[in-house]
């Protein structure tokens, strides 16, 4: 797992953010293989992190720790060590084996191979930490919160972008910050209406679906056929519409689907005039995709205990988990385009977990685990770890 994260990558981005500065132990590598190892585990604490390495002292050098960190080191670094750096880690693993060579068997065409799905999921705290929504309780304080913002391939089913904020932040101050290219179709709910964006992201080539809000101020334009196929599929009507007033209208176009089965009348709005209306039903239907990376992450790397309780601590965690799960991610997909077998994320995950501190060649044991283990063979211990046992 440790030989996907260049280690080039990690010391150089040390040195951009000057993390290994006055450090004279735990360094930002060392660092990231005990954060990683918590997140595996499961630990809930630091005490159980730093006793879970210390019942695998022999094999810690294996993972390139020189010594077992200590408790109170551990805290400083999640305290001080700026988790910008974890967030520049996990993109700059993104683009390495994700963004410029996406896996040409999981590709799709037409619209749906462009597609990013962007949304936000809450992370709630154990105190008010960072602040989070809702109301106030009893006590007259409320639960903090963290909130992922996070951009979806579709295709992948990796984040390409993340953003970490406070609970309370507003979802539409990111749109902005997506790095999206000419040609590239982004979908996401009504919660990110920003008519200003919107004529933005036109202008710049990408296209956008999303539902439209109730209340909006929309002026005909024109009225587009429906034939009986599309009829038949769900589609009431469509149009060509211009939302908002002003300056800060947007022309677009407005599809009316019947969805049969729940009985509801969806009002879908997009800037791509020549996508059939099914298309555009199709292609909001995707957004769901990313509720399951969200039930994914919090289901195999539950973000429940932290382990320190500043906005920067909380912060390292949830990146080290984030990236937790890309490199169960690579490893799946790696055995998938190697070997016949088909394994679930969660499948994966509890192997990893299981295997974490053995010396099995993962890949190998994906692809074939029988014959894995019939060939395994423990590594020979060292002259030293010898005349211990001996003595």
């Amino acid at each position: 797992m440790l030989q996907l994260i260049p280690k080039n990558l990690v010391d150089r981005l040390a040195k951009e953010h000057q993390a290994d500065r006055y450090c004279k132990t735990l360094f930002t590598y060392d660092h990231l293989v005990t954060m990683l190892s918590a997140i595996y585990m499961g630990c809930t604490g630091l005490r159980e992190l730093v006793t879970g390495l210390q019942a695998c002292q022999q094999r810690l050098r294996h993972l390139g720790l020189k010594q077992n960190p200590r408790r109170s080191t551990l805290a400083d670094a999640n305290k001080r060590r700026t988790e910008a750096l974890f967030q520049d880690l996990f993109h700059g693993l993104y683009r390495r084996y994700y963004g410029d060579s996406p896996d040409s068997r999981r590709r799709k065409d037409g619209p749906l191979g462009r597609l990013h799905v962007l949304d936000s999921t809450t992370i709630t705290l154990f105190s008010d930490v960072l602040q989070g929504t809702g109301a106030f309780g009893l006590n007259g304080r409320k639960k903090g919160g963290a909130k992922a913002h996070v951009v979806m391939r579709v295709d992948q089913q990796v984040p390409c972008f993340i953003d970490l904020t406070e609970g309370k932040r507003n979802d539409k101050h990111i749109m902005a910050r997506v790095p999206l290219a000419r040609g590239s179709v982004v979908v996401f709910d009504m919660g990110y209406t920003n008519y200003a964006q919107w004529a933005a992201w036109d202008k710049q080539g990408v296209f956008w679906v999303t539902r439209l809000q109730e209340g909006a101020v929309v002026k005909d334009r024109e009225h587009l056929p429906v034939n009986d196929a599309q009829r038949v599929a769900g589609v009431i009507a469509q149009q060509l519409v211009r939302l908002g007033a002003g300056k800060r209208s947007v022309a677009a176009r407005v599809v009316h689907y019947h969805h049969k089965e729940s009985g509801r009348i969806f009002r879908f709005v997009t800037n791509n005039t020549k996508w059939s209306p099914t298309t555009v039903a199709r292609i909001y239907r995707q957004r769901w995709d990313i509720e399951m990376l969200f039930k994914r992450i919090k289901q195999n790397y539950p973000l429940r205990d932290f382990l320190g309780d500043s906005p920067n601590a909380i912060k390292i965690q949830i990146w080290c988990a984030f990236i937790a799960d890309l490199l169960v991610t690579i490893v799946r997909d790696r055995a998938h385009l190697t070997g016949p077998r088909r394994w679930s994320f969660s499948g994966v995950a509890s192997l990893l977990r299981i295997h974490l501190h053995t010396y099995i060649d993962v890949l190998r044991f994906l692809r074939d685990p029988d014959r894995a283990l019939i060939d395994y063979k423990p590594p020979e211990p060292s002259p030293q770890l010898s005349l211990q046992l001996s003595l």
